[in-house]
């Protein structure tokens, strides 16, 4: 699920604590992370129909400015990041570039400037749930959060490693998608759970449990997977637009699939996730 709950976790601390770690913990498979593997999620042989937005007299993203790499305020104050680029990749395909504009609110005011028509659509990682559904249309998922395991490079294991983990102490965030994934799938290991990320890279640092399980970007150095599981992380991200709107989550559609297969969203994953979650 990708909302506010996940979007807090993401920010800097987390990015520091990894950093931390990364520095602290020699991971699996390092030589594989520094080589990233770009996420594909589009058939290029389905063929989406171009759509034609030349009545429409405005296209206004609606985003935020706390949820770096996607979206943040880089040294000079401008707003950058993934979301940013995909925005302006988008309105370039769409043929739209001089209607195109994006706007930063507080994450609480997304909703309500869409509905009052402030603006067309919001690309900030709102969960596509039944819920939301109900008061959005949305386009396809373009990057969906993989979950993976990390562990101490001297006792890593390789592929596959289901069987290897029978009876090992894994770690996992208490109360997560992730724990329940890890329960439900691999019930022959020893559930640990934790309440805090930093807790969970200390012990596993002081080899207090044999590896962690949990999302695959902040686990970004990494051993096996990735495991994409959308009953329990979520279909991934997706443009939310109006409820009554679907056309135009229909031309994100295409438009999202055009920037795949130019290699546009490629560009940009590499851009921004030099070490890659999948």
């Amino acid at each position: 699920m990708i909302g506010r709950s996940v979007i807090v976790p993401f920010r800097w601390i987390f990015l520091a604590l990894l950093s931390a770690l990364i520095g602290a913990l020699p991971f699996a498979d390092a030589t594989r992370a520094a080589e990233p593997q770009v996420p594909v999620l589009w058939d290029a042989k389905e063929r989406l129909p171009k759509p034609d937005l030349s009545a429409l007299p405005r296209l206004r993203f609606l985003t935020t400015t706390d949820f770096p790499p996607f979206n943040f305020l880089d040294g000079s104050g401008r707003l950058s990041g993934f979301h940013i680029d995909l925005a302006r990749a988008i309105c370039a395909e769409l043929g739209i570039v001089e209607k195109c504009q994006i706007q930063a609110l507080p994450w609480n005011d997304l909703d309500d400037a869409l509905r009052k028509g402030e603006g067309e659509a919001i690309i900030a990682g709102i969960a596509a749930t039944p819920e939301s559904r109900e008061k959005y249309a949305f386009s396809r998922s373009y990057l969906q959060f993989p979950a993976r395991f990390i562990m101490p490079k001297a006792k890593a294991f390789t592929e596959p490693i289901l069987d290897k983990l029978r009876s090992k102490r894994v770690g996992v965030i208490a109360g997560s998608a992730h724990e329940k994934m890890l329960r439900d799938y691999l019930s022959t290991v020893q559930v640990v759970p934790f309440d805090k990320p930093e807790d969970l890279y200390a012990d596993l640092k002081a080899g207090r449990i044999d590896a962690a399980f949990g999302d695959g970007m902040r686990f970004a150095f990494w051993l096996g997977g990735p495991y994409l599981a959308p009953e329990y992380l979520g279909s991934g991200m997706a443009i939310a637009t109006r409820a009554g709107d679907p056309a135009l989550a229909a031309a994100f559609d295409y438009a999202l699939q055009e920037i795949s297969i130019k290699g546009t969203f490629a560009e940009f994953y590499l851009r921004y996730f030099p070490v890659s979650f999948f």
